[in-house]
């Protein structure tokens, strides 16, 4: 299995398909590349070179215990694209992995980076504050960690529910969706899980929003039960330059189903206008 070695000693593993403009896929927490696998063979099947790797503690990378921070996380993300010398690049991120791409872009990106498309992501900052009050209380994150530090393994399984909008009325989530969500979470070591709550709600995103020139997709379904839209996309498309916002009504914050295939569809188009 192909990995690289960081600069602090850490194993990133990756994998990729296909030829030609590098695509670059992020994945949300506590998730793995795994959760890119159709995207990975659709963009390969049009003439892309898809790349996903596994977040530092998910996955199959190094289970650490330090580093669980965004500025590691662009970092890494940072050394994986340098060493594989990646350019004209598309970075796409969803939900911890848009936050990634986009503090990657705006700090390491210049000369690399041609698009930038996040879905469901966390910039510009998720939890409430006066500055924030369309943000989520920092109590619900309290009850993410407490959860995780008591019963990992349970709680990934009922937040799979809310994550693909499984708890509303009319919606057909399958249980395999339900409980690959599981798995890859199970991969995740708990130190990085935990630490990686405050990576994805605390971390003040804006002035990386507000340095990145490049053409910017925000992606996000305005039924998303875990980053609410109104302290998300609809905050960030504010901040970007060169931003184009697509909602899509009534999808979760999971990319499944009939979301993720118009989803893939308008991402290709993005990249190939």
């Amino acid at each position: 299995m192909p990995y690289i070695t960081t600069s602090d000693g850490t194993e990133i593993y990756y994998t990729e398909h296909g030829v030609g403009r590098p695509i670059v896929l992020s994945h949300g927490w506590p998730l793995s590349s795994d959760a890119w696998q159709v995207e990975m063979k659709l963009f390969a099947d049009a003439g892309y070179r898809t790349i996903a790797h596994d977040r530092r503690g998910h996955g199959r990378s190094s289970k650490t215990y330090t580093g669980n921070d965004m500025d590691t996380y662009a970092k890494d993300l940072a050394e994986l694209i340098d060493t594989l010398d990646l350019k004209d690049l598309i970075v796409v991120g969803h939900s911890t992995g848009g936050g990634e791409v986009v503090r990657y872009a705006a700090q390491h990106g210049k000369g690399r980076v041609d698009k930038v498309i996040t879905a469901g992501a966390v910039p510009p900052i998720m939890v409430k504050s006066d500055g924030n009050p369309e943000g989520t209380p920092i109590e619900v994150f309290d009850g993410i960690r407490e959860g995780v530090l008591r019963d990992r393994s349970q709680f990934y399984k009922d937040l799979s529910e809310s994550f693909y909008g499984a708890n509303r009325e009319g919606t057909d989530v399958s249980q395999g969706a339900k409980d690959d969500f599981w798995r890859q979470g199970m991969l995740v070591n708990l130190a990085a899980a935990y630490d990686c709550v405050k990576a994805f709600s605390e971390t003040d995103q804006t002035s990386d929003l507000e340095a990145i020139d490049v053409p910017f997709l925000i992606a996000q379904g305005d039924d998303d039960q875990i980053v609410p839209i109104g302290a998300a996309a609809e905050k960030a498309i504010k901040l970007v330059k060169k931003g184009t916002l697509k909602v899509y009504p009534g999808a979760p914050h999971g990319i499944y189903g009939s979301y993720q295939e118009t989803l893939d569809r308008d991402i290709l188009a993005f990249i190939e206008d």
